[in-house]
């Protein structure tokens, strides 16, 4: 029943506005592993749960009392989170003399997010230079009796909660908040201006007006939506087809695949993911399924090259080749180009492709 309620509830804030999450689409993404029972220790002493730590020594409920503490759990192909992470740097490097810590909590949703190189990597990647722990268990997750990427938690001198956020949004109140705390533990000229962002790349906001697709897994656990013939038919190797039709948010698959539990697995070259998608952005988590080894792919919107509505990840004429473990951003429409529906396909020229999860924005 309570696996029901969460999937109940992920639908819901899909369509809803919810004041909680302060918009109103697809803005966090409920935890997979069942029922949460809170730790018993409290929420900053979980820190000691960490399986490892990046940009740090491990960080300690004492060694902290006394400072003001931001907890962003995260996990590094979340592209909510991602739209969260330039508001959560900025803090960290405007307020860290002030006596602001900023912890980011990365506990995975995907097996290969517990990859403590995968992790390492993104990190650089993404110019994180705070505190990370690495929360492979659950430990601080469970801690804070948490349910959602990405989840903001500020934490005052005494070691109290005195506000969450829960998806993306909520920056303005967040860092007054940050700002009122830091005063109360005696920090000084600490002002009232707030920082001023613009995301880049996966970190731009979402275009919310056009967005109409909703975050869409492919592997067995959670797969919906799934329209090619038989249906999902996990942990074995079948040959598939596309329909004539897919339909908006559907998908379907060609080519021979295994659907896995979390991974949809390319066992043999030219196999194709085809979707209809509403959106600005759509991105593909996915990786080679055997590290150090690549696979060629190439993106098509409606039957032709994407040109100038490229991602990050191909080029205008829809090349590109997975190289890691990672989210992929395949499509950005240029401005005004996003308020239609689109047929995406990418097709994989090389076997050992493992796809998880389509995201837009």
């Amino acid at each position: 029943m309570a696996e029901e309620l969460k999937h109940d509830r992920r639908q819901f804030l899909g369509t809803v506005t919810l004041a909680l999450f302060g918009s109103v689409k697809g803005l966090v993404q409920p935890m997979k592993l069942g029922a949460v029972q809170p730790a018993m220790e409290g929420e900053l002493r979980s820190l000691g749960g960490a399986t490892g730590w990046l940009n740090s020594q491990p960080l300690t409920a004492p060694g902290l009392r006394g400072k003001v503490v931001l907890i962003d759990f995260c996990t590094y192909t979340c592209i909510n989170w991602l739209r969260t992470l330039p508001y959560v740097r900025a803090w960290a490097g405007k307020y860290k003399d002030h006596g602001l810590v900023v912890i980011g909590a990365h506990t995975p949703e995907f097996a290969f997010e517990k990859d403590l190189d995968n992790v390492r990597r993104a990190v650089q990647e993404m110019r994180v230079d705070y505190p990370i722990a690495i929360d492979n268990d659950y430990a601080i997750w469970r801690g804070f009796g948490n349910n959602y990427w990405p989840a903001l938690y500020l934490i005052d001198a005494k070691g109290a909660i005195k506000h969450r956020q829960f998806g993306e949004g909520g920056y303005e109140q967040a860092e007054g908040t940050i700002q009122k705390l830091l005063a109360e533990a005696g920090a000084a000229d600490i002002g009232r201006e707030t920082v001023t962002v613009t995301g880049q790349g996966f970190e731009a906001a979402a275009d919310w007006d056009t967005l109409r697709s909703l975050e869409t897994y492919l592997g067995s656990d959670r797969a919906e939506r799934f329209v090619s013939a038989r249906g999902v038919r996990p942990a074995s190797g079948h040959l598939y087809t596309v329909p004539p039709t897919v339909r908006l948010n559907e998908w379907a698959v060609a080519g021979d695949w295994t659907q896995e539990g979390q991974p949809f697995r390319l066992n043999a070259p030219n196999g194709r993911i085809v979707t209809r998608f509403h959106s600005r952005d759509l991105h593909l988590v996915m990786g080679p399924a055997v590290r150090g080894t690549s696979v060629r792919y190439r993106v098509r919107l409606d039957g032709q090259v994407p040109g100038s509505a490229h991602g990050l990840d191909i080029d205008a004429q829809g090349q590109g080749t997975v190289t890691q473990q990672r989210l992929y951003q395949l499509i950005r429409q240029p401005a005004g180009a996003s308020t239609a529906d689109r047929q995406f396909e990418v097709e994989f020229l090389d076997a050992g492709v493992e796809a998880f999860v389509f995201t837009f924005g």
